[in-house]
């Protein structure tokens, strides 16, 4: 017995539609020009990345040795407060590090989600877009 479809004069049987196309040779070109581009700013990622890393490992180190000097330093209790200045300031300047490193990250997983399939944003390295409000 024969179903509506194989009366049909365009049916296809599953097994054909799932063949792929032949891909051409300027495909298979932009296929590996992609990869290239891939590894390419991936590396340039996973370098700001440990760039923003390093800073913030040194700032973590310059505001432990400034604290620890402000104390040092401190005749009256009184004066304490002023071991906060540093510690203030190297805080909100590492909180900014980790931040971007936090986006760049963001960055890195979606170059390598979408890069093969887009060239959207090829070779921008604003993490802006990552940004939540």
């Amino acid at each position: 017995m024969e179903t509506p479809e194989e009366n049909d004069n365009n049916f296809v049987p599953p097994a054909a539609k799932e063949i792929p196309a032949p891909i051409s040779e300027l495909e298979i070109k932009k296929r590996e020009e992609r990869k290239k581009d891939l590894l390419k700013e991936i590396d340039l990622i996973q370098a700001v990345i440990n760039r923003m890393s390093y800073n913030s490992f040194l700032i973590k180190g310059w505001g432990l040795t400034l604290v620890t000097l402000v104390f040092s330093l401190q005749k009256n209790a009184a004066d304490l407060y002023l071991a906060f200045v540093p510690l203030l300031s190297f805080w909100l300047l590492d909180a900014y590090f980790l931040r971007q490193e936090r986006l760049f990250r963001r960055l890195y997983a979606w170059v390598i989600n979408h890069r093969l399939q887009t060239e959207e944003h090829l070779f921008s390295l604003n993490p802006g877009r990552f940004i939540k409000d």
